[in-house]
C-alpha cells in the first residue's frame, strides 16, 4: 500500500513540475517570422586590361643587383683584443644578459654568490669570475643588489671591445 502511494506521489510531483513552454515557443516562432535577413549583394569587380611585361631583357627584380664597386673593408688590426674561443663554455653563457634576472645573493665561507634566474625559469648561481652571456662576459663584482659584468663585443674589423654592464635586482629578464 505504501509503495503504491509513494509511486502515485512521485508521478504527481513529476507531472506538476513540468514547465509550461507553449508561450515561449510561440514567441520565438513570431520573432523568427518577423526577422528578415538583409544580405548585401556582392560587389562587382572591375576587370583590368592585361599587362604586357616588356622588360624581359633587363635584370629580374628578384635577383640581387651586381655590385661592381669593391666592398669597403676595414684594415685588420693584428694585435687587438680577442676572446678565448678554445675554452669550454659555462652554463650561463647559453643565455643573453637580457634573458637573466638577478634574484639575490648569498655568501658561503667568505665567497659571494649571485642567484640568477633565466627566462626559462631555471635558477643559476655564479661568483666573481664566472662566465655569463653570449658575448664572452665575465662577472667582475657582486654587491648586495647588483652585479657587474664585463663583456667583449665585436667591432666589425676582427677586434673586440670591452663593455661593462650592471645588472640589478630591479631589472627583470627580457629588459
Amino acid at each position: 500500500m505504501i509503495r503504491s502511494f509513494l509511486s502515485l506521489l512521485i508521478i504527481l510531483l513529476v507531472t506538476g513540475c513540468s514547465p509550461k513552454l507553449d508561450d515561449l515557443h510561440a514567441y520565438t516562432q513570431s520573432v523568427k517570422e518577423r526577422a528578415q535577413p538583409q544580405i548585401e549583394p556582392y560587389p562587382e569587380f572591375k576587370t583590368h586590361p592585361p599587362f604586357s611585361y616588356s622588360a624581359s631583357a633587363l635584370r629580374s627584380p628578384f635577383d640581387r643587383p651586381k655590385n661592381n664597386a669593391a666592398p669597403v673593408a676595414k684594415a685588420r688590426v693584428e694585435n687587438c683584443l680577442q676572446p678565448n674561443f678554445q675554452r669550454p663554455k659555462e652554463a650561463l653563457e647559453a643565455y643573453g644578459v637580457d634573458a637573466l634576472a638577478l634574484t639575490g645573493n648569498f655568501a658561503v665561507k667568505g665567497v659571494q654568490w649571485a642567484l640568477l634566474k633565466s627566462n626559462d625559469g631555471v635558477l643559476h648561481k655564479a661568483k666573481v669570475g664566472s662566465r655569463i652571456g653570449l658575448f664572452y662576459g665575465k662577472i667582475t663584482q657582486i654587491s648586495t643588489d647588483s652585479i657587474t659584468i664585463e663583456q667583449l663585443l665585436p667591432d666589425g674589423a676582427g677586434c673586440w671591445q670591452r663593455k661593462t654592464t650592471t645588472m640589478t635586482t630591479a631589472s627583470k629578464a627580457g629588459e
